[in-house]
This record gives structure tokens, C-alpha cells and sequence, in this order.
């Protein structure tokens, strides 16, 4: 059977380029559909959409502009058996903690408290890639006394795997408040993954089914402005999965 997975651990490469490449295989037998669901909600947290941005809208009078890259550790539990059953065939020991590295842009447009962003990665010596898009819209821009509320949508997808197609699906409020250098900002929200197996994984013996998956998530950040033009940006992910990440940006 074809490399499934592969997007998590190929992604050590992003993260840690002398790390020798792991691969991570859907089991040919003895894998159910409630194991599938289990995979599928796990690698569909881990690949939602991380916001690691406060609520207050990047524009004003004129365009503003983040341009970073990002780091997610992604906490997974080694114990169930879902990854016992693809740890059982995989060339490495899957670890709890799986990095992933990202390029991260967003726009907020003048006068419009409305931002745009995106996010990409490519995995090297493979055709897999990820890719996420936002549109958030400030409710309240904040100011001295009030903080910002925003509502964001996100989507995210990965390609160039076989034998599934993965996407996320998600709606998010977060609320924000600066502090002179400092802005915490703090989101509740719902994902909705959607896992549909492909070639091999949809055949016998195996013969698994698309799964349509509803999870909560919460979050909670905070963005440090130590340069007029530089920003770091570190947020933590709660949900089935968690996931700790840090962000550089170049402000402009």
C-alpha cells in the first residue's frame, strides 16, 4: 500500500532538514472504519487552520501586511490504537510530538476591517502539499478601552497524497486587547474535517468510507511587537489534538 500519511512525518524535512525522512503506512488489513475516523479526526485537527493573529484588523487608513513563517508541534496520542496499528508498519516510531513547518501571509485591506491570509507548505522530495486560506472580519476594531472581536473563516487542503483526500473546514470568534507592546487574544471555534479514502483504502479488504467530522477548538495567543517591523507571534491550540505554535513576521 501506498504512502498515506506520509504528509506528517515527511514534514521533519521543513522542520529539521537532517533528519532522515519517515514514512507512515495505512495498515492492507484489520483497519476499521472507527480506527479511520480516529486518524482521520487526528491529522484533520493537526492540519486545521491555526490563526496566530489577535482579533484587531492589520489595516487602517492604509494596507497592512504580515509576511511570516511558523512552526506547529503537534501533540498526538501514541496510545490509541489507530497509530499503534500504522506504527506497526511504518519504517520509524511515529513521535508524540510531530512538527510542521509553514509560510505564513495575511493582508488587511484600508478603511475595511476585513483581513485575508494564507498559508503554504511543500514537503521536499515529494508532490505533497498544504495549503490554507482565511477571511476574517474585525466586528469591533478595538482601541484604548476596547478590545477587537473578529469572526473568521478558514479552509484548509492537502494534496499529492493517493489514497485520501483531506480537507478542514472552520469558524472561529476571537477577541484581542493591546497592551502597549503586547497583544494576548484568546478564540473558541468548530472544524469540520472531511477524510475521503481513495484507490487502495476504498477497495477490499479494507473497503473504508468517506467520514464528515464536527470538533470543537479553542485557542489562546499572544503577539509580542519588539521592532517597528518585526513581530512574534505564540499561540496554543486545545482540542482532541493540541497544538503549540510560533510565528516570525516582517510587518509592513
Amino acid at each position: 500500500m501506498k504512502k498515506v500519511f506520509s504528509i506528517i512525518l515527511l514534514s521533519f524535512a521543513l522542520a529539521a532538514p537532517a533528519m532522515a525522512k519517515t514514512t507512515l503506512t495505512l495498515p492492507t488489513t484489520n483497519f476499521a472504519q472507527d480506527q479511520f475516523k480516529g486518524l482521520s479526526t487526528d491529522l484533520g485537527l493537526a492540519l486545521s487552520y491555526v490563526p496566530l493573529s489577535p482579533a484587531e484588523p492589520l489595516g487602517g487608513l492604509l494596507p497592512g501586511f504580515d509576511l511570516g513563517v511558523e512552526y506547529t508541534g503537534i501533540q498526538i496520542d501514541k496510545n490509541k490504537t489507530y497509530w499503534q496499528a500504522v506504527e506497526s508498519v511504518s519504517n520509524n516510531n511515529i513521535p508524540s510530538t510531530i512538527p510542521f513547518a509553514k509560510v505564513h501571509a495575511q493582508v488587511g485591506l484600508p478603511v475595511i476591517p476585513l483581513d485575508f491570509g494564507v498559508v503554504y507548505s511543500a514537503i521536499p522530495n515529494s508532490d505533497i502539499k498544504y495549503i490554507g486560506y482565511e477571511l476574517k472580519y474585525a466586528i469591533l476594531k478595538g482601541g484604548v478601552a476596547m478590545p477587537a472581536i473578529a469572526l473568521r473563516a478558514a479552509y484548509t487542503k492537502v494534496t499529492g497524497i493517493d489514497e485520501i483526500d483531506l480537507n478542514t473546514k472552520s469558524l472561529d470568534v476571537s477577541i484581542s486587547k493591546g497592551f502597549l507592546i503586547l497583544t494576548p487574544y484568546a478564540g473558541v471555534g468548530m472544524v469540520q474535517i472531511e477524510s475521503t479514502p481513495k484507490g487502495t483504502a476504498a477497495t477490499a479488504p479494507l473497503n473504508l468510507k468517506k467520514e464528515t467530522i464536527n470538533e470543537p477548538k479553542g485557542f489562546v495567543g499572544a503577539k509580542l511587537t519588539f521592532f517597528p517591523l518585526l513581530n512574534l507571534v505564540a499561540e496554543a491550540d486545545f482540542a482532541k489534538v493540541n497544538a503549540y505554535s510560533l510565528r516570525l513576521n516582517l510587518h509592513f
